[in-house]
């Protein structure tokens, strides 16, 4: 039998399209249309040839032509087939030719120059043995293993009729050496990345299989970080130059679209299309981010004017871009609201402490996310009217500065520095008018600045509304000796958290500096700092926290700083264990979750006013016989809410006094 010089099993190109199990769905949206079957796309390249080779070999020698010549072949894997030993009509292919030798020649039908390719294709042959009985898918399940090893881009058998019998060779020509790559449509793949991955192949024949594996990681790269891209074609041009071209969804078309929250049908909505671009982003011509859509819907939400949020990418006209549609269920834009609290700075009386709240919101004004906040909270003594006005981003600024303006006007108990044991004056209050306007920007993922200007008017009144300077121990009630202290304030403060859960880290900085514009206004500066952090060990979570602060200059006494109460020291009254121009509490708690949202703490505090109570004006702590310093310790328990966490601790302090104290929120 002569040898078939016609018939030749052959790609003429390498190219191997990306995998599909690697990659999320979502992709698929955007597969330009090329094979998705890995090695199998070389083996379909190849039924033709072979189909010819059995077309040729079957009229010249029809005696042992039904061995390598069968015209059912199939490019099936014998082990994937039902019955291996069964033809396409389902009758047994018995006929065997014997082999007397198995030969590895290239496609000249020479001997290989480098022994390690004959070696590597006489490794993969499993049925092809000298002085063996070979059926034809035998022939055909070793075709597929030559090419299976990668470093072959074409296998051809052909049968030689030869005196001491039938003479087998494969005649294989290796992938040419890798020398360069060409890379074209990857514009957020890093440089260094395919360098990384295609640094050990240089000078090397190029292994199908291990480039599918790098191919597979750089699909790998773009899903981790959530990308619409990934390789669709690799070709070896001549020279060995590896082609590789990447293919990256980018964003087309950004639309909005409000839907009814009652029927989900599209509407009209009423927040200005800019005023959610602007907080995107991913924008157009970038490449399209699953993760970073995701975070896009979550910074929506937070502007507390949505109910839902969800980002659909389509595939646009333009096959290699994605046009994303988002879906906006507004939330109602405001309306009154009626509730109740409690307010831990008042502890006697029948109603101690409760206070009702009346509010009108509206979150959304003139669709820009403005947000308009009045409210009235009156308690049995105390009471506050608010009027906030915030625009959470300042048109034409570009670092996502907020303003808020503020009017205030309240009446709070004066007992923190001016009540005590013996003074049984509850019904001194402080009133204070203020009215300012503070910007607030982000200047790190987890940094917030704040910068406030405020005019503040404060004085001390009897429970019937009469100015009072005096408490009932001839202390002063203002720095400035009239019935009223007058001052400019201007407010600095940075905060620091690296995520919002409460046991998480937090550190902010307070600093306040009253501007002396007028000769009778206060000046004074005033720094507080506060620290905290958590460690979970198993189920136990430990929280330290540290707060501290001084005021120097001409201050009100009763804006000294108050120690003791439910937020500082428990264990104490509010305020009992001092009032001074300095302070310094800690606090360490262990806690741990019992059953569903109720927890168990234990928690010990600490408080000083580090020996300044004195230098108070008219000393009101030394007056009513304040310590300055104390400690408390104790058990407590811990409901999560829709209010907050309900807080009911029980405490001993260092005087063996014990008290219950009740919040609502966590700890200041």
């Amino acid at each position: 039998m002569a040898i078939n010089e016609d018939v030749r099993f052959v790609s003429s190109s390498i190219k191997i399209p990306h995998h599909p199990r690697t990659l999320p769905p979502f992709v698929h949206l955007f597969v330009p249309p090329f094979s998705r079957h890995g090695f199998s796309f070389h083996l379909q390249r190849a039924k033709a040839s072979i189909n010819r080779f059995v077309a040729s070999v079957l009229p010249r020698n029809r005696r042992r032509s039904d061995l390598l010549c069968s015209s059912s072949l199939s490019l099936t894997r014998p082990e994937q087939e039902q019955n291996p030993r069964k033809s396409q009509h389902g009758k047994e292919d018995e006929e065997r030719v014997l082999i007397s030798e198995v030969l590895i020649r290239n496609k000249d039908g020479e001997v290989l120059e480098r022994a390690d390719l004959e070696s590597a294709a006489a490794a993969a042959l499993r049925f092809s043995r000298p002085n063996s009985a070979l059926t034809v898918r035998e022939v055909q399940e070793d075709v597929h293993r030559i090419i299976d090893s990668g470093v072959f881009c074409s296998c051809m058998p052909v049968a030689v009729d030869t005196r001491d019998g039938i003479r087998l060779v494969f005649q294989v020509e290796p992938n040419q050496e890798f020398h360069g790559l060409r890379c074209e449509g990857a514009n957020v793949l890093p440089t260094k990345f395919l360098e990384d991955a295609f640094r050990d192949g240089y000078g090397k024949i190029v292994n199908i299989r291990h480039l599918d594996k790098v191919i597979k990681s750089i699909n790998g790269w773009y899903i981790e970080r959530g990308l619409f891209g990934m390789v669709s074609d690799v070709e070896i041009l001549s020279g060995g130059i590896l082609k590789l071209q990447v293919s990256e969804a980018e964003v087309n078309n950004i639309n909005l679209r409000f839907l009814d929250r009652k029927t989900g049908e599209p509407t009209e909505g009423k927040t200005k299309p800019n005023t959610i671009l602007r907080q995107l982003t991913t924008k157009k011509g970038q490449v399209y981010s699953f993760l970073q859509g995701r975070r896009d819907v979550e910074t929506i939400l937070t502007m507390g004017i949505m109910e839902d949020v969800t980002i659909i990418p389509q595939p646009s006209a333009d096959g290699r871009k994605v046009d994303l549609v988002m879906n906006l269920v507004e939330r109602p834009s405001g309306g009154f609201s009626a509730g109740g609290g409690i307010s831990s700075g008042i502890t006697n009386g029948p109603l101690s402490g409760l206070i009702g709240s009346f509010a009108y919101s509206h979150r959304n004004v003139f669709g820009r996310n403005q947000k308009l906040n009045l409210s009235l909270e009156r308690g049995q003594i105390d009471s506050v009217f608010r009027m906030n006005y915030t625009d959470p981003w300042i048109e034409g600024d570009d670092k996502r500065t907020s303003r808020t303006i503020m009017v205030q006007n309240s009446r709070t108990p004066g007992t923190l520095v001016h009540g005590g044991q013996q003074s049984g004056h509850s019904g001194l209050i402080i009133g204070r008018v203020t009215a300012g306007i503070e910007y607030s920007r982000p200047i790190r993922p987890q940094w917030m600045e704040t910068a406030k200007f405020s005019a503040q008017r404060a004085g001390a009144r009897d429970d019937k509304g009469n100015p009072i300077i005096r408490d009932i121990y001839n202390c002063p009630l203002t720095a400035s000796g009239n019935g009223y202290d007058q001052m400019l304030i201007s407010k600095f403060e940075g905060v620091y958290t690296d995520s919002k859960d409460y046991g998480s880290s937090l550190f902010s900085f307070n600093m306040e500096q009253g501007l002396p514009v007028h000769s009778e206004w206060l000046c004074f500066n005033r720094v507080s700092a506060r620290a905290r952090q958590g460690l979970d060990v198993g189920p136990l979570r430990f929280l330290l926290s540290l707060s501290g602060g001084h005021v120097v200059g001409n201050f009100s006494p009763h804006e000294a700083f108050a120690i003791g109460g439910t937020n500082s020291v428990r264990g104490y009254e509010e305020g009992a264990v001092g009032s001074g121009r300095s302070y310094a509490v800690g606090s360490a708690e262990m806690s741990s979750r019992l059953v569903g949202p109720v927890e168990v703490v234990l928690f010990g505090d600490y408080g000083s006013d580090l020996g300044s109570g004195s230098s108070v004006p008219g000393d009101p702590a030394g007056a009513r016989g304040k310590p300055g310093y104390g400690h408390g310790y104790g058990l407590g328990i811990r409901v999560d809410s829709p209010l907050g966490p309900l807080r009911l601790e029980y405490a001993l302090n260092d005087k063996f006094a014990r008290r219950f104290h009740f919040g609502v929120g966590h700890r200041n």
